[in-house]
């Protein structure tokens, strides 16, 4: 997916400046003059940075970067914000950076500058980010009758196999306490149960699957209809 960069400077020609350079390096962008109308489309839609400028109507540059780090959604407390502005001194770079900017180009600035930190920056990000959780899997070995869980080898009677087998084949389906009973002596012809035993059996394998899967469930009672399996 293209990165977006909020590019939020009153001045047109530099703004389109900044654009032209930020889409030829790969981004998207989108620009805005004013700072009260940018927090808006901000929270609406947070980019993967902001250029911003100091000097701006409607919302000042430093008031937007506060707003922007006072915000209760993570993707706008954290977001990247570089600052852009024509005064040069060092109070009003420290002002900059204590207000939450991540960087500070004083103009007149070089574009490519700008782009490398750019870069630079979301590389930082990236890194930073945590990994998603791989998805659990559930693995059905019919000829040894054995399931695993997450690669967690499960210890199960042959009707708790039956029945954790039937309902992982077909996770999101609905089956009756009949259904599941059905299923479950399709490879057991043997076995001696009854359909009202059913939810013993499954508050066992709630148990078990619990123990590698704390705190996620995976069978769902579906109120007068049985059983739905869902990871």
């Amino acid at each position: 997916m293209t990165a977006r960069i909020a590019i939020v400077e009153d001045e047109p020609e530099l703004a389109a400046l900044v654009a032209d350079y930020a889409r030829a390096a790969g981004y998207a962008a989108d620009t805005y003059a004013d700072g009260a109308v940018a927090l808006d489309a901000l929270r609406r839609a947070p980019p993967a940075l902001v250029v911003l400028d100091l000097m701006l109507p409607g919302l000042d540059g430093l008031a937007l970067c506060r707003a922007l780090r006072a915000d209760a959604a993570p993707a706008l407390a954290e977001l990247p914000v570089v600052m852009v502005t024509a005064r040069v001194e060092e109070i009003d770079r420290l002002l900059g950076l204590d207000a939450g900017a991540d960087d500070y180009l004083c103009k007149p600035f070089s574009p490519r500058e700008l782009m490398a930190r750019i870069r630079a920056i979301l590389r930082r990000a990236q890194r930073a980010s945590p990994a998603a959780p791989a998805a659990p899997t559930v693995d059905v070995d019919p000829a040894a009758r054995r399931i695993a869980v997450h690669g967690a080898p499960l210890d199960l009677t042959p009707t708790e196999y039956g029945i954790l087998a039937a309902l992982a084949r077909r996770p999101g389906q609905v089956f009756s306490r009949a259904q599941l009973l059905d299923l479950a002596r399709e490879g057991n012809a043997n076995l001696d149960a009854t359909d009202r035993a059913i939810d013993s059996h499954v508050k066992n394998l709630r148990r078990k699957l619990d123990a590698v899967l704390p705190g996620v469930e995976a069978i769902h009672s579906i109120y007068g209809l049985g059983y739905r399996f869902d990871l």
